[in-house]
């Protein structure tokens, strides 16, 4: 298998690997390696703005089997550009992405507000929050190191911050952008951060919004997640971002809840 999380054949079909796996079906993608490809659409066709925010809405599992990714820019603007991706097949539409980039300045003097991170060396190692699955084949969860904040309980869900290393390119022969890389985490708030079993309640994110204020640095990045889950089967998965350096960025994902049982 390829060390990589899709390689691209002819026509520009992606084929994902074992390592793009999800949890839930074994013919289904985890959604944050496809969203990193639907990053890496986008940023293509703005090369001279910043990607600094992207909504992908999640219409249908991601299949295994393959799918190709279209983008366009919708609306252009020398500070700010609006731009589309999908990912797709022969059949049907799986994702959709709506992404914002925005003109840069070099050395523009300004207050930020200060930021900081749990601190890297005081992290432990950890299985990766979810490591069940509805399947027995491999999967996502193998594909990544993970690292908790000394501070969190270690997979056991509710409020957690966890550190996550991509394990792999996610295009064979590729080196990912910032923003591609983090994906993948960003994803995974809901894993991160949850209130019960996927054995008892079912919590698949129907989307996932990632918005950043500065390119991450580094292959560790941070989640420090929180879902709210309410009885009327909606939840929302909150998550900040960040590296060793401080805060990046955000993630939100809107959840469907279900009894599993």
């Amino acid at each position: 298998m390829p060390d990589a999380y899709f390689t691209i054949g002819n026509g520009g079909w992606f084929r994902p690997t074992d390592h793009a796996r999800g949890p839930w079906d074994a013919d289904a993608c985890h959604a944050g390696p496809p969203t990193a490809l639907l990053v890496r659409a986008v940023e293509a066709l703005v090369p001279h703005q910043r990607l600094t925010r992207i909504t992908v809405e999640l219409m249908r599992p991601v299949p295994m089997a393959g799918f190709r990714v279209q983008a366009e820019i919708r609306r252009p603007g020398r500070s700010v550009t609006h731009t589309e991706a999908e990912i797709y097949d022969d059949d049907r539409f799986y994702a959709r992405a709506y992404a914002l980039h925005i003109r840069t300045l070099d050395g523009l003097e300004v207050r930020t507000a200060e930021s900081s991170s749990p601190l890297f060396s005081e992290s432990v190692e950890g299985p990766f929050p979810i490591d069940a699955s509805l399947h027995q084949l491999g999967a996502f969860a193998s594909a990544v190191d993970v690292r908790y904040d000394v501070g969190s309980g270690v997979g056991v869900g509710g409020p957690t911050t966890m550190w996550m290393r991509t394990k792999y390119p996610i295009l064979e022969g590729e080196e990912p952008s910032p923003f591609q890389q983090i994906a993948p985490l960003a994803d995974c708030g809901n894993g991160i951060s949850y209130n019960d079993g996927i054995d008892v309640i079912s919590f698949l994110n129907t989307d996932l919004t990632i918005s950043l204020h500065r390119d991450p640095v580094g292959d560790w990045f941070g989640s420090r997640s929180v879902s709210h889950w309410q009885p009327t089967g909606i939840g929302l998965s909150d998550s900040e971002l960040f590296d060793v350096g401080g805060s990046v960025g955000r993630a939100t994902q809107s959840l469907i809840l279900d009894s599993a049982l």
